[in-house]
């Protein structure tokens, strides 16, 4: 899928912070009536008292050693952050720029971290980023401020320069924010997870140390292929090319059944690592994506 034609004026930061601050974050505000808390919920950093477990508290925070002692459930409370750090590790592969032209997955996934670097420094909090090309990760410090969301519009707006073409290996992402990342934070992890294999153990390092969110990005057109003759299909990350019928009952219903088992085993490898996911399509409102997300929280973590 291509880019936004030359007649279409290019997006600059501040046009697009605007835009999200007017038609996402005002109707986030009113939907959610401020109450941002169950999307970054689970955060807390510093150890403050220790009580009988209640069944609405989470049991992560059980403490096994104590609740041995005591022959009683306890759980651990903590002080909640007032100055939370964030992270977004950002898959930024020639995948990422699959979907209509005028929404691709990467437009997508600008909308997300713009919106979410947004909340989160409006309240003081700090924001970094590590950004992922298949070719290297790339660290943005965190730091607050309107400035600093700025600051990651404009490098997630910049084009890839096109040289060389690798499939995508996520374990460089996430082994990049293994050594980045000291202390305890909250993650999240956007991609479409089209990766080489092997990802799930420095993901499940990750999710030991930090509070984790994976946010998958997709389009419909990657779940069902259209009836629509005898086309050429080129990967985007090789650029190698195959011709298929898609014409072929046969062909479409395997093309779907492969992109069912693809996205059952990318829900049985975050389950098992312990991390949650939420999918977006290119097609969702992003308002409505994201109060689902804080409502599923909210759910999980009672």
């Amino acid at each position: 899928m291509s880019a936004p034609t030359a007649s279409t004026p290019p997006a600059t930061p501040e046009g697009t912070l605007r835009r999200l601050d007017w038609k996402v974050i005002r109707r986030l505000d009113g939907a959610l009536q401020g109450d941002y808390r169950t999307l970054f919920y689970g955060v807390g950093i510093d150890l403050s008292d220790l009580r009988e477990y209640q069944p609405q508290d989470d049991i992560r925070h059980i403490d096994w050693n104590v609740t041995a002692r005591m022959n009683t459930l306890h759980v651990r409370q903590y002080l909640e952050d007032r100055e939370l750090t964030t992270w977004f590790l950002l898959d930024l592969s020639r995948s990422m720029r699959f979907g209509p032209a005028e929404r691709y997955k990467h437009s997508v996934l600008v909308d997300f971290v713009a919106t979410m670097a947004r909340l989160l420094t409006r309240g003081g909090n700090r924001v970094g980023a590590i950004l992922y090309d298949t070719r290297s990760a790339r660290v943005i410090p965190p730091r607050s401020g309107r400035n600093q969301v700025l600051r990651l519009i404009r490098d997630l707006l910049l084009e890839p320069d096109g040289s060389g073409r690798a499939p995508t290996d996520l374990r460089v992402l996430l082994d990049a924010a293994l050594g980045a990342l000291k202390r305890r934070s909250l993650l999240f992890l956007v991609s479409d997870f089209i990766s080489e294999p092997g990802w799930e153990r420095p993901l499940a390092q990750l999710a030991r140390r930090h509070e984790l969110v994976a946010v998958r990005l997709w389009d419909a057109r990657e779940a069902e292929m259209p009836s629509a003759g005898f086309i050429y299909v080129e990967d985007a990350e090789t650029g190698e090319q195959l011709g298929v019928d898609t014409s072929d009952p046969v062909f479409r219903q395997t093309f779907q059944e492969l992109a069912e088992r693809r996205q059952a085993a990318l829900q049985a490898g975050l389950a098992r690592v312990g991390v949650d996911l939420y999918s977006v399509s290119t097609e969702e409102d992003l308002v409505r994506a994201i109060v689902r997300m804080a409502a599923l929280r909210k759910l999980r973590h009672r």
